[in-house]
């Protein structure tokens, strides 16, 4: 008999309201989950996930918490019977599936207070919050719908949308291009009821662009996809003007118009968003070697493949990098620790990086799915299931513009982004920050050709983002897409540091001959993230070139880069520019504008850079992209110089009064012209600078000598630790892979693995991936 528990009754005991999360699939400390043999336990009063194995995270939460009733749901992959096929996916849409349909489940509830792991699940309202529970979309699952929708917009072609005189259209003619024969992939303009067939699409669709055709012969822009119109009255809208996909909010009436009943109309074709999706997943790189077997799997710590969520593969192949780091698996990798102290675990920064490095570096995750291929008669190798990544995702991309969406982003802005995001964040008192170990310096040096006056800008900085010189083997034909010469990364470091002439005034001599420029490394870091610029600027739209670079998995010597700074017989000149009196150099101002970027930011880099060119603006705006203040305009904050401004002792004590120190209180005073609510708005938005830290620039700039961070020694020896590879044309579609150059289990020698998404694998030879890659990463040694 069920013994009873007091705690049934209680007010706090209700049912999940539409917007609370439920984290019912895998525990928000780590990634046990529902279908581990102890199951996991969902607190009934916030609806925590908890797992109730060894780690028993489900017990912490109720010490933390106080929160008595659990609710253990465990559950079990249903047996398919042999004679019973798989069911046929036709579309990748996902949909609320029930989970009855794929899995047996068992509850029970339990009260840790009592010591009562089976309480009346039909006590009081306990059947009432259960089926709350159980009915209530996942947050997991909340994550992976959106993951195959994009969030579109209407436009004012959509919402201004003029419709020719109405009539009805036959079946007949919505049957057929009217320009060719195909009868798929048909657009109906919506303007005037014409009837063309739409651009090749991914999978072997058809297409002979005709309904573009119709749209640059007659201007209408708004048309829609026959084979995608739902009865729910969904479909793919396409703007021709606005060269984008869109929403139709008057869909229905303007269908009407032309004879077409919403409601009769059945989706027969994949929507745009379905291909694209589909398209991703079919960049596939090789999974098999030369002679056509596949390759090995490989398991265990360190070698765990993280699922794809829809589009993620860049944020994969992110972390399986950046978690392959000595710092970062120092910091976050806490096997014997308690997890940090949060009411929210599911939303803390350190929780979540902890949690991926235990699912990533444990190995407890990292084995074969022997039921991967149940369905299939297949002979596949099995590989892992994979861990779902889905709340750290929904963390990170929290507030973002790009990263809170579920398209495909690039891998380069999103480890920025992620560094961004661990220097914001309050670090906690067990380690140190590890984008500290990518932090270097770079500076540029002018030269006045005529007085030969030197000035030198040193710039803090955490990557790097080199030019590739392409070098097209049909050099006589300038309209030559053709293959292009192999590079080497010296050749690409040269290009980075070569001497140039640029055309400025001296503000010392006041000749016009001009100046030479020279980049190049005052220091360097322990771990160097390099991004390969593989573009050319194709009427100021960069277009991605397949240019080969050559990259030795020996040591690599960067010494001849790194400068040593101002010579002694070396004269500086008058630094005359401040921001309130800076002109920038308009030619270069056109070129950064005429490109997209924003009219500050482009102020910004000229003024950070020299006031020199557009290329050294933009290498600049590269590698400051995520900066908070980048579109800040030029006279707000002066960067790394809040020392120059004038010191308002009744401001600094003001803010000294509510306990601000004086270096952070000079420096948000600075950053926010003077404002004190805004500086102080400012001081707890930015908590990541250690006042250590601050006192140190606040020193350094006062004494006139810029703080820097790295190593300045020589040799400067670095090798090829990983690298992350792109296939596609657009960093909006494709896919991302990630190499890691590691030790495999049992074995001292350095192996090549692919991470791809969660299949990790061992790799004989990467020689033409590395040739192609995005992002390279390197150690000191």
């Amino acid at each position: 008999m069920m013994d009873l528990c007091v705690h049934i009754d209680s007010e706090e005991l209700k049912k999940p309201s539409d917007s609370q999360a439920v984290y019912r699939e895998d525990c928000t400390q780590c990634f046990d989950s529902i279908n581990d043999e102890t199951g996991l336990n969902v607190c009934l009063t916030c609806f925590n996930g908890g797992c109730a194995g060894e780690r028993n995270h489900g017990h912490l939460h109720f010490r933390r918490s106080g929160h008595p009733l659990a609710l253990n749901i465990r559950r079990f992959p249903k047996k398919l019977q042999r004679d019973e096929p798989p069911q046929k996916i036709s579309k990748l849409a996902i949909i609320e599936e029930k989970e009855e349909d794929r899995y047996d489940t068992s509850t029970r509830v339990i009260c840790y207070a009592c010591l009562n792991d089976n309480v009346d699940k039909s006590s009081s309202n306990l059947p009432a919050v259960i089926e709350g529970v159980m009915k209530a979309m996942t947050f997991s699952k909340r994550e992976e719908v959106k993951a195959w929708e994009q969030e579109f917009v209407p436009c004012e072609h959509t919402l201004c949308l003029n419709q020719h005189q109405p009539s009805k259209i036959g079946t007949q003619d919505l049957s057929q291009c009217s320009m060719c024969d195909l009868k798929e992939n048909l657009w109906l303009c919506l303007e005037c009821g014409n009837l063309g067939c739409g651009r090749s699409q991914f999978g072997g669709i058809g297409g002979n662009s005709h309904a573009l055709a119709h749209s640059d012969s007659t201007s209408h822009a708004v048309a829609v996809k026959l084979g995608s119109i739902t009865a729910e009255g969904s479909a793919d809208i396409y703007c021709y003007s606005c060269n984008e996909e869109r929403i139709d909010p008057n869909l229905g009436p303007h269908l009407a118009h032309w004879g077409i009943n919403l409601m009769g109309r059945e989706k027969t074709e994949k929507s745009l968003m379905e291909m694209q999706v589909e398209h991703n997943l079919k960049w596939d790189f090789s999974m098999t070697t030369e002679d056509g077997h596949e390759l090995t799997p490989v398991f265990g710590p360190g070698f765990t493949g993280l699922r794809n969520l829809g589009n993620s593969c860049y944020l994969s192949s992110v972390l399986q990098c950046i978690f392959d780091l000595p710092e970062f698996q120092h910091r976050y990798y806490r096997e014997r620790d308690e997890p940090p102290l949060t009411q929210l675990p599911a939303e803390d920064l350190e929780t979540q990086m902890r949690k991926i490095a235990d699912g990533i570096l444990s190995g407890r995750y990292s084995q074969a799915d022997h039921n991967m291929n149940a369905t299939s008669d297949l002979p596949e190798i099995p590989h892992q299931k994979g861990l779902a990544p889905a709340m750290f995702k929904h963390l990170i991309g929290r507030g973002h513009e790009e990263f809170s969406t579920m398209r495909q982003q690039d891998a380069f802005e999103f480890l920025l982004h992620v560094f961004k995001t661990i220097n914001m964040a309050k670090p906690s008192d067990s380690g140190d920050n590890p984008v500290k170990a990518f932090d270097f310096s770079v500076e540029q040096r002018l030269q006045c050709l005529s007085c030969k006056k030197v000035r030198y800008k040193v710039d803090g900085q955490d990557n790097i983002s080199i030019p590739v010189p392409a070098h097209r083997l049909t050099p006589d034909d300038a309209q030559s897409t053709g293959p292009f010469a192999p590079v080497t990364l010296y050749d690409c470091l040269d290009a980075f540091t070569l001497e140039e002439r640029v055309q400025l005034d001296c503000p010392s001599c006041t000749s016009k001959d001009g100046f030479t420029k020279r980049s190049s490394f005052r220091t360097l870091p322990q771990q160097l993230v390099v991004n390969a610029r593989r573009f050319e600027l194709v009427n100021w739209v960069p277009t991605k070139l397949d240019i080969p670079v050559e990259v030795s998995d020996q040591a690599l010597d960067f010494s001849r880069y790194l400068s040593t700074g101002q010579r002694a017989d070396e004269e500086l000149l008058p630094d005359l520019d401040t921001e309130d009196s800076f002109t920038p150099n308009q030619n270069a101002l056109d070129q950064l504008c005429s490109m997209g970027f924003p009219r500050a930011r482009c102020e910004k880099s000229l003024y950070m850079t020299g006031n020199t060119d557009a290329e050294a603006a933009m290498n600049w705006m590269f590698a400051h992209m995520e900066d908070d203040d980048i579109d800040e305009p030029l006279g707000g904050i002066n960067p790394g110089a809040s020392s120059d401004l004038p010191r308002d002792v009744a401001k600094i004590a003001q803010l000294g009064e509510m306990g601000i120190e004086e270096p952070r209180a000079i420096k948000a005073l600075a950053a926010t012209g003077g404002d004190v609510v805004r500086a102080i708005d400012w001081v707890f938005s930015h908590p990541d600078v250690l006042i250590e830290d601050e006192t140190q620039q606040f020193e350094a700039a006062s004494s006139g000598q810029p703080k820097v961070s790295g190593f300045d020694s020589i040799p400067a020896r670095y090798q090829l630790r990983s690298i992350i590879c792109h296939k596609g044309s657009s960093v909006h579609a494709g896919h991302y892979v990630a190499f890691i150059r590691k030790a495999l289990p049992g074995q001292d020698d350095l192996s090549w693995v692919m991470f791809n998404d969660e299949k990790v694998v061992k790799v004989d030879d990467i020689q033409e991936m590395k040739k192609y890659a995005y992002l390279y990463f390197f150690s000191r040694i």
